[in-house]
């Protein structure tokens, strides 16, 4: 049982702090937000002050949202203080951000693991993550303890940072076209007067058993949007990360110019607001 620090309190990163506390950790939390800190602290978590202050037991994790909260959080100055520390950052970062953050914490002195996960907040709560891991050997190996406390695999991917999330940008780009192909097949089926549940049951009990269809025929068939496990802001920020890293690359993602359409679409609806990123097939429903 290890003193660690936890910063970022969303759904997800709530939930993963959650987990350590109950499998007898001392965990120091911070957010922007004081509302998620002070749940966690009446479940036993200390407050960190600063985001500095988390790095009081010497490792860190983090679940911010996006590329510009962890590159603002983690900077010079609170990584220079903690040299011989270690930092895993769980969240979907771009790999060009997990570049820039690796090259921080090295100059610093800090150990940098990039470790998105898979699982929405349920899973994290149940310590089920799919963990995606690329870092030093030495700097996973001592987060190791920490991270299968969260995860029912941990999937190791290469020793530089960003191959991780390459990995995490590729997941999520495949599950983007699953939830719109589960929308548009239901709008089919809903048009010929069949159940949509009934189609899901029959679409996971043949072709399509994955926990992916799964999970979310059910969302969509019931129109179960919230609470979001998953936001559709963030699931656009997440195509947007597959469309840079193609551009980085050279080359074209056919597909992705109309699922951009939809997200548009979809973030301009207020309907839609703060729903998960499920509710993007509510484009298709409605044309």
């Amino acid at each position: 049982m290890v003193e660690v620090g936890f910063i970022g309190l969303g759904s997800m990163g709530a939930a993963m702090a959650g987990r350590l506390l109950e499998r007898g950790h001392r965990v120091r939390v911070w957010n922007r937000s004081k509302g998620p800190v002070s749940e966690l602290v009446d479940r036993g978590a200390s407050a960190a002050a600063e985001p500095a202050d988390a790095f009081a037991g010497g490792i860190v994790l983090s679940m911010l949202a996006n590329d510009a909260a962890a590159l603002a959080v983690f900077d010079d100055q609170v990584l220079t203080a903690h040299a011989g520390a270690i930092h895993v950052n769980l969240a979907s970062v771009s790999p060009a951000a997990a570049r820039e953050l690796a090259e921080r914490h090295a100059a610093a002195g800090v150990a940098y693991v990039s470790a998105p996960v898979l699982g929405r907040p349920p899973v994290a709560a149940a310590g089920q993550l799919n963990i995606l891991a690329a870092g030093d050997d030495e700097a996973v190996r001592r987060a190791e303890p920490l991270m299968r406390d969260l995860s029912s695999r941990i999937w190791y991917l290469g020793e530089e940072p960003p191959q991780a999330n390459i990995a995490k940008v590729a997941m999520n780009y495949m599950l983007i076209h699953t939830i719109q192909s589960l929308g548009e097949s239901i709008s089919l089926v809903e048009r010929g007067g069949i159940e949509p549940e009934a189609f899901v049951e029959l679409a996971t009990s043949t072709m399509f058993g994955g926990l992916a269809h799964q999970i979310y025929g059910e969302i969509i068939a019931a129109r179960r949007y919230r609470p979001a496990g998953f936001s559709l802001t963030l699931g656009a920020k997440d195509l947007g990360l597959a469309e840079s890293l193609a551009r980085e690359e050279g080359f074209e993602l056919p597909l992705a110019s109309g699922l951009r359409a939809l997200f548009d679409a979809a973030l301009a609806d207020p309907e839609l607001d703060g729903a998960d990123w499920a509710a993007l097939t509510e484009v298709t429903r409605g044309r």
